[in-house]
């Protein structure tokens, strides 16, 4: 099984990588999947790859379990 966690994108670097926000969290990731992604769009990222441009509503909604999910595990 593999987890892809949704960021949007901050901005497009010259050498096939975007700089990403999770949250908070900046890191740069490669769009080689997904070279039409530009700053404000959702990408879903595993491993440090884009591998898809989402929308925000679809962002949101997963980033609204994944919450759910730690709060159930931190509080069992």
């Amino acid at each position: 099984m593999c987890l892809g966690i949704p960021a949007q994108v901050v901005e497009r670097q010259p050498d096939g990588l975007a700089k990403v926000d999770f949250g908070g969290v900046r890191r740069s990731v490669s769009v080689a999947f997904t070279p039409d992604v530009a700053a404000g769009d959702w990408v879903l990222v595993h491993v440090g790859f884009a591998l898809a441009r989402i929308d925000e509503e679809e962002a949101q909604a997963t980033l609204e379990l994944l919450g759910e999910a730690v709060a159930a595990e931190l509080s069992a």
